[in-house]
């Protein structure tokens, strides 16, 4: 699995980049994955945290650049500890002791081997808890078909319907194009949401939308997308959280915050359509304290 390391083609960069030589492309990430903190996350969608959290695993680096970014210190910046495959199953093995509902792997496709590795050692030791691919969307449908098997839920943020939106806030203009394939290869994949009694999600995909600021109609087309697509065989977080971070004063109308106008248009969207396996977020998600601290 490693030796996919060798010509690297996780992404759809496809960078061909020599990473067991630690060379690095697009992304940053060497030969180890480097994470930037574990931790019982509460602020998940309640489907999986449970009683006590998802175990959030925060890698460092990432295949985007949003200019919007609330974790860059360790997307773009890379802050973290490397860790060998042996200490990524120890932690994941350490977030179920402490009674995580899941194990949220959060912006994990350009460590996608050295993950997969570890989480056959995990299950060999006792990890049964589902596995959450926590992703930016931006991934390959040869990725996708890798991690058949291993993981249970993916958890895509599906960001831009408009190859402009890729290309001007994520330098990725093919976002849309790549994001929709993969998608379609995750519910192929996984099949239809199964939910334990107590309502947490078992096996299945949840599409999180984050609603940008001057961007309503185009939120508005990209839920349209996903219900043609998909109906009620995905679930769909609306979020309304935008905070104004990093670059985003360089882009506007991304240096203001979502009004609620803009928000609730979208919901009412995905309501008109006949949605019903939604989530949608109050007004009191907003702001930088929902933001883990990577210091």
């Amino acid at each position: 699995m490693i030796d996919l390391l060798k010509h690297c083609t996780l992404c759809p960069r496809r960078c061909g980049v020599d990473r067991t030589a630690d060379r690095r492309g697009f992304c940053g990430a060497g030969r180890l994955a480097r994470v930037a903190r574990t931790m019982l996350h509460t602020w998940e969608e309640p489907c999986l945290v449970g009683a006590h959290g998802a175990g959030a695993v925060f890698f460092a680096h990432c295949t985007l650049r949003c200019v919007y970014c609330q974790n860059h210190e360790i997307s773009h910046e890379g802050h973290g500890r490397e860790m060998t495959e042996e200490e990524l199953a120890a932690a994941f093995l350490a977030l179920q002791a402490q009674g995580a509902a899941t194990l949220d792997l959060v912006t994990p496709t350009h460590y996608t081997p050295q993950i997969l590795n570890a989480l056959a050692r995990a299950r060999s030791e006792g990890l049964t808890i589902p596995v959450v691919w926590n992703t930016g969307g931006y991934e390959t449908e040869e990725n996708i078909a890798r991690l058949a098997g291993a993981v249970d839920i993916y958890l895509p943020d599906l960001k831009y319907n408009a190859e402009e939106s890729g290309r001007l806030y994520s330098a990725a203009p093919d976002y849309a194009a790549a994001a929709f394939s993969a998608l379609r290869a995750m519910v192929e994949q996984v099949g239809a949401l199964q939910f334990a009694a107590d309502g947490r999600l078992l096996r299945g995909v949840l599409v999180r939308h984050l609603v940008l600021p001057g961007h309503r109609r185009e939120s508005i087309t990209l839920v349209r997308r996903l219900w043609e697509a998909f109906g009620d065989r995905i679930q769909l977080s609306l979020m309304r959280q935008y905070t104004p971070l990093y670059r985003a004063e360089e882009f506007p109308p991304l240096h203001r915050r979502l009004t609620t106008f803009e928000y609730e248009s979208v919901v009412d969207a995905a309501r008109d359509l006949g949605m019903t396996q939604v989530y949608v977020q109050g007004a009191e998600a907003v702001g930088t304290e929902y933001v883990p601290d990577f210091r």
